[in-house]
């Protein structure tokens, strides 16, 4: 497979980052140009040799920021109808596409292709939402003096580097390239290595509806995002990611003044209560934990059963674990699919190698899969405790970790611990339990008797370090924007 340019070009010596994605992805081995720096990626299935990427040069990130930059002054004029309009065509373009941007990404991650197609469908939903609150209030009116007009404007930023992960790429980068794009801001996206396929098509489908330089996108690793987050003209930069790569581009981007927004690790816990039913608690435990194969930033990592329910529910989601489907993620009888890389199954082998080695009882799964990919089993883990890895660090694997609490309170105390917060679910039928952690728990987003889920326009700011600002919804609008206050006097007196 060979990838086209978004756009005919006469010269390749005059070819921007933009047109020379083309030449960026080639299918099985490639020899590269003399110079070249590549990044090979394995087939999560097979193992075998799968895409070699050819990083965009420093030359070709500045002159991507320098196309942002030229688009600017035209885009932010723009009528925020028009913006709309055009988010809502490459809505119905990636739509329309949803089963091809659905194939690429189980290729390129693991993912299952139901889940991968179904992702694609919710970047679209993404792009008309935003389209829809693009057109809403861009600031107020004071009560200043009678003869006077005082406003409060939202205008955007100017060039916004938008940073996206592989696990879940679409989502990810829809809601943030529509509400920089909506708002006014041009924009320099940087897909993850690991994705880079599925993020260029979902971008150049994009970009089709947008004029020339208002959407760019430049592919490659830490070292090609770093020459984005570094660019002096580049005002404010958006990550979903890791917490490593999020503390390197603050530190870049704050040493130059730059805004940043940061959605970055987590280590979401789940709380069982007393008195809930077993086998629908083990249900939602497996539904956070093994989704994905528990390689999303919201995955459930740990788990936190009272006693009274404990044996019951690990009983049923050892039962769960044992029928679930493992194998190709393209059919549609597969229910756990691989891990997306070797680099990301030593991280799991390692956490639960040594919670066992610290004490912790292996009920289900355990080890790797025998045979070719990155094939990790479903894995429950009883009696950790708060010293092992898999208790602290991001896993981002196919693993439920459980430590069993003599009541409510404690386990609230220890869903509350750690130095991520981004999410929590606490399952319970006692509304005062409910309320309770609604307001003890300092994370982003809680979520009661239901492990994922939320309404339309809801908005979240992750804590501590799973980052900071908002990150979707309404409020990332208005944080895609800066404020600006307008004083207007009437007609000043004029010579005869």
């Amino acid at each position: 497979m060979t990838l086209t340019p978004s756009r005919p070009v006469a010269d390749s010596r005059e070819r921007t980052s933009a047109d020379r994605l083309a030449d960026h992805y080639v299918a099985g081995q490639v020899v590269p140009a003399e110079g070249d720096r590549t990044l090979r990626r394995r087939d999560p299935l097979t193992g075998s040799d799968a895409l070699v990427l050819v990083p965009a040069t420093p030359a070709e990130v500045e002159q991507a920021v320098a196309a942002a930059v030229a688009a600017r002054a035209s885009w932010r004029r723009t009528p925020a109808a028009t913006r709309a309009a055009a988010l809502r065509d490459a809505a119905a373009a990636v739509r329309a596409q949803a089963e091809e941007l659905g194939a690429e990404l189980c290729r390129s991650t693991g993912r299952l292709l139901s889940q991968s197609v179904g992702s694609a469908n919710v970047a679209a939903d993404l792009l008309e939402e935003a389209a829809t609150a693009g057109l809403g209030e861009a600031g107020r009116v004071l009560s200043g003096g009678l003869s006077a007009l005082d406003v409060v404007r939202r205008e955007p930023h100017g060039v916004v580097a938008v940073i996206t992960p592989w696990n879940d790429p679409y989502p990810a980068a829809a809601g943030l390239l529509a509400a920089a794009l909506v708002t006014g801001n041009t924009v320099v996206h940087k897909p993850s290595e690991r994705s880079a396929v599925p993020g260029w098509h979902l971008a150049r489908l994009v970009a089709q509806h947008l004029p020339a330089g208002v959407l760019n996108v430049v592919n490659g690793d830490g070292q090609t995002g770093e020459s984005l987050v570094a660019d002096p003209r580049v005002a404010l930069v958006a990550q979903v990611g890791s917490t490593a790569t999020g503390r390197r581009i603050a530190a870049v981007a704050g040493a130059r003044g730059a805004r940043v927004l940061r959605e970055n690790g987590g280590k979401d816990p789940l709380l069982v209560d007393a008195g809930v039913d077993p086998v629908w608690a083990a249900r939602q435990i497996a539904t956070g934990a093994f989704t994905n194969t528990g390689q999303l930033c919201t995955s459930v990592e740990r788990v936190y059963l009272h006693e009274g329910v404990a044996d019951a529910v690990l009983a049923e989601l050892v039962d769960v674990c044992a029928a679930l489907r493992v194998g190709d993620p393209s059919e549609d009888s597969t229910e756990l699919g691989p891990l997306v890389d070797e680099e990301q199954l030593a991280v799991v082998e390692r956490h639960v190698d040594r919670a066992v080695a610290l004490g912790a009882r292996v009920l289900a799964g355990g080890g790797r899969l025998d045979g070719p990919g990155s094939f990790y089993p479903p894995t429950v883990l009883d009696g950790c405790t708060p010293d092992m890895e898999v208790m602290s660090e991001e896993t981002f694997g196919p693993v439920a970790a459980v430590t069993r609490v003599p009541d409510f309170s404690t386990g609230l105390e220890l869903a509350g611990t750690g130095r991520y917060g981004l999410a929590a679910t606490v399952l319970t039928p006692s509304l005062d339990h409910a309320l309770r952690a609604a307001d003890e728990l300092e994370v982003g987003t809680v979520k009661v008797n239901a492990v994922f889920g939320g309404a339309p326009g809801g908005s979240a700011e992750p804590r501590r370090d799973s980052g900071a600002g908002a990150g979707y919804g309404p409020d990332l609008l208005d944080a895609m924007t800066v404020l600006k206050a307008v004083h207007l006097e009437g007609v000043p007196p004029t010579r005869d």
